[in-house]
């Protein structure tokens, strides 16, 4: 889902459905502008990533400074300022996962997806991120794809699961 810089740099708009749901949750707020986080949520959800064009719409629908809305979209690992690939995948750096082996499925992850942290493979299938935890430390070694938790992983189980998020993602070749 990439975006390239078009004509919404120049006039940066929001689609009807983007501010129909920016309107939806901001109707649970007393001011229009406490519901940026979920404004920039909905934005990437409906682009895929919050682009500095879709930054500027959104500081202008909601009167909110732009300077502030680009700490908030900066602050949150949740939120990207730039294109991933059609699967996020969040290595675990907690302590857990690094002795139960998660040191060395990131490091055969970025072997076989030849990327590192925070870069995307070619094809624009995997997004490769570092989180400090995932929270889940009593099935270590733990990845989250996309918004699925991938337990008690082996690299047999990762290399059948990255062979079936490519096939399912269209691609020719599931290695």
């Amino acid at each position: 889902m990439r975006q390239t810089k078009t004509m919404e740099t120049i006039t940066p708009t929001l689609s009807p459905e983007e501010v129909l749901e920016i309107e939806q949750e901001a109707a649970h707020y007393a001011h229009k502008s406490a519901v940026a986080l979920e404004a920039l949520r909905i934005v990437q959800h409906h682009r895929g990533w919050v682009s500095d064009g879709s930054l500027q719409a959104l500081a202008n629908y909601l009167d909110y400074p732009i300077v502030e809305l680009e700490a908030l979209a900066t602050y949150y690992q949740l939120i990207f300022r730039q294109p991933v690939g059609r699967h996020v995948i969040y290595c675990c750096n907690s302590a857990s996962c690094w002795m139960l082996g998660g040191g060395t499925l990131q490091q055969h992850l970025q072997e076989t997806l030849n990327i590192r942290p925070g870069e995307t493979t070619a094809d624009e299938v995997f997004t490769l991120l570092e989180t400090p935890c995932l929270g889940d430390c009593d099935k270590a070694p733990v990845m989250m794809i996309g918004t699925q938790m991938q337990r008690n992983l082996t690299q047999d189980k990762l290399d059948t699961l990255l062979a079936s998020l490519r096939l399912s993602s269209g691609g020719e070749d599931a290695q």
